[in-house]
Order: C-alpha cells, then sequence, then structure tokens
C-alpha cells in the first residue's frame, strides 16, 4: 500500500476490505450465465439465445439522484441501492426486456468499508428484485470532489428481448385504455425540489408525519419499486403496445414517449389512489398541478397501453402475481397529456 496515496486522502486498503464485505450481497444476485467471480477487472456474461428469433441488447443508466442527500443525512445506507437499479431496470423492461446484468458506481469522499458494503447490499437487494446479475462494479474515493459524508450512487443496466416481441411504442391506438400501476411514493426525482420544501436536516427528516403514519425521512427513503416481474407477467398473455417509466417529468413527459405521432392521452385522476405524501407536498410547497404532474409519479409509477379488449385480463394476470394495477385513462387522438 502506498502510504502517501493514504497521506493524500486515499485509502486504498479501506477499498479492499469493502469488496470483501460486499462479497457474499453481490454473489447472491448471480444468474445463469455469470462466469468469474468478484474481483475481475471487467463483469463477464454468457447470454443463452436459446429460443430467441433475433436477440436484442437493451441498456440503461441512471443515477439515485439527489436522494443520496438523505441517506447520508440519516445515515441510512441500505436501501438506496434498491433505488439505483429500480431507475435503471425499469427503463430497460419498458421495451420488453429482461435485465440480465448490472455493474454500480460509487464516488465517496472517504471509504468506509461497511458504509459502502450497505450501499452495494441495497443494490444486491434491487439486483434479486429486478431478476439480474449484479456482475461488478467501482468505488472512487475521491475527497476533493465529494464533501465528508457525501458520495454519489449511479448504475448501468443490460436487459435481453426478442425482437419480434419488442414493446417499441408505435403500436397505440385511439381507444385503447391505460393500465397504471401504482407507486411506492415519490420514488427517485423530483429531490431537489423537495429538500426546498421539506427540512430536510437529520432532526427534519425524524419528524413523525401523522398524514403518513410514519417520520418524513421514512417515507421519503422508501425504495423505488421495480416492475420487472409485471412486465414480464403482462407479456405473458398480453400485448402491450407502450410502457412508460414515470420518472423525472412525471406525466407529462414521460407518457407521450410511448406514443406515435398525433396521440395523446386522457387520464381520470379519480381511477387511482394518490399517496398521502403528494397531498403534503402540495400543500407544503403550494404546487400546481402542472408542477405535481411535471415533477413526479402522483402514485402511478409505471403505465402501459394495452387494448380495451385485454383490459381485464391484464388486471386478472397481475392480480395473479400480487400486482395490483387500474385502468386510467385512454388514448385519444389529441396530442398531449389531458388530466
Amino acid at each position: 500500500m502506498s502510504q502517501r496515496y493514504a497521506q493524500a486522502g486515499v485509502d486504498v486498503e479501506a477499498g479492499y476490505k469493502a469488496v470483501e464485505l460486499m462479497k457474499q450481497s453481490v454473489e447472491s444476485t448471480y444468474i445463469p450465465g455469470v462466469l468469474g467471480s468478484l474481483g475481475g477487472f471487467g463483469g463477464l456474461f454468457q447470454p443463452d439465445f436459446g429460443g430467441l428469433d433475433t436477440p436484442v441488447f437493451v441498456s440503461g443508466t441512471d443515477s439515485v439522484g439527489t436522494k443520496v442527500k438523505l441517506a447520508v443525512e440519516l445515515d441510512k445506507h441500505d436501501t438506496i441501492g434498491i433505488d439505483c437499479v429500480a431507475m435503471c431496470a425499469n427503463d430497460v423492461a419498458c421495451s420488453g426486456a429482461q435485465p440480465l446484468f448490472f455493474l454500480d458506481y460509487i464516488g465517496i469522499h472517504k471509504t468506509i468499508p461497511e458504509k459502502v458494503a450497505e450501499l452495494v447490499s441495497g443494490v444486491a437487494e434491487g439486483c434479486r428484485q429486478a431478476g439480474c446479475a449484479l456482475v461488478g462494479g467501482e468505488t472512487a474515493e475521491m475527497p476533493a470532489v465529494y464533501a465528508a459524508g457525501d458520495y454519489d450512487l449511479v448504475g448501468f443496466c443490460v436487459g435481453m428481448v426478442d425482437k419480434p416481441k419488442m414493446v417499441d411504442n408505435d403500436a397505440a391506438q385511439e381507444g385503447d385504455v391505460l393500465l397504471g400501476l401504482p407507486s411506492t411514493g415519490v420514488h427517485s426525482n423530483g429531490f431537489t425540489l423537495i429538500r426546498e420544501i421539506f427540512d430536510c436536516s437529520r432532526e427534519g427528516l425524524s419528524d413523525f408525519i401523522p398524514s403518513l403514519g410514519k417520520t418524513l425521512g421514512e417515507e421519503l427513503l422508501t425504495p423505488t419499486r421495480i416492475y420487472v416481474s409485471a412486465i414480464q407477467a403482462l407479456l405473458q398473455g398480453i400485448t402491450i403496445k407502450g410502457i412508460s417509466h414515470i420518472t423525472g417529468g412525471g406525466f407529462y413527459e414521460n407518457i407521450p414517449r410511448m406514443l406515435p405521432s398525433g396521440l395523446g392521452v386522457k387520464i381520470d385522476l379519480q381511477a387511482f389512489p394518490r399517496p398521502a405524501i403528494f397531498d403534503l407536498l402540495a400543500e407544503r410547497g403550494n404546487l400546481s398541478k402542472e408542477d405535481l404532474y411535471g415533477t413526479f409519479n402522483m402514485g402511478l409509477g409505471l403505465i402501459c397501453v394495452i387494448s380495451k379488449e385485454e383490459a381485464q385480463a391484464a388486471i386478472t394476470a397481475l392480480d395473479a402475481v400480487g400486482e395490483n394495477a387500474y385502468i386510467v385513462g385512454e388514448v385519444i387522438k389529441n396530442e398531449g397529456v389531458h388530466l
């Protein structure tokens, strides 16, 4: 070990210890196709193309964003990795792809092995929920870039789908319905605005909020839902014409991305439950409808386009795997999102 490097602020030995501590979590995500073990220069995965006419790889990358600041304030790091996987895996799944493998990147002020292992345990849990393997990652100790206690968490995901079965977002027609899957709260976007509205110090996050039935921190750190299994269950018997992961930009930005030119949607805001956190945000932040639905998921983390004839079958298929779903609107011949 370089003593001089350590004196400059980078403890390589701490990084080695972190790898040892996270090894069991990482290996718990291994699925058929994973080659090698933790510690190589590259993550190895051998895909199985059996039964696929035209395999297509689908990739996605994203970060947790400003939500990490709440984890830092509360010194709770075991769930934020689920958010990281969800932000990537849900995007990949919007094409109908099954996520195969995932890599993470942690940029951090100081490598505390136990803290890094806690972060990675959340990433591993997210990978298990998404059915993909955590095949590698990187932890970069950068005291000149990050303030004391701070870090960033970024992910990269690769999935695969048979091209004839891809959800390509060009098939929606006027009269099709919107199938909405509920969120677990605000998920992992809008936290710059959230931190402006709420006191997100440790003391503020520890406040019990009666309307939420929990502390503010518990509510806001609730991990993003991973919708991979729900989408795969639907694809077994339902024709999905479009899928939208409702993240940054809310309804107004994300829903049009799953529609052909010339079409829009009409959404019934009474057709699905809205978690109490959004009412609290609206009240405390004096937010307009445009602010709310242009920033947050408002209770729907994923929306699919399906034919009206398959609506009940889709709800039944999701119920069979323990998923709630709601018919929340329809496709109309009028571009934009109409609430």
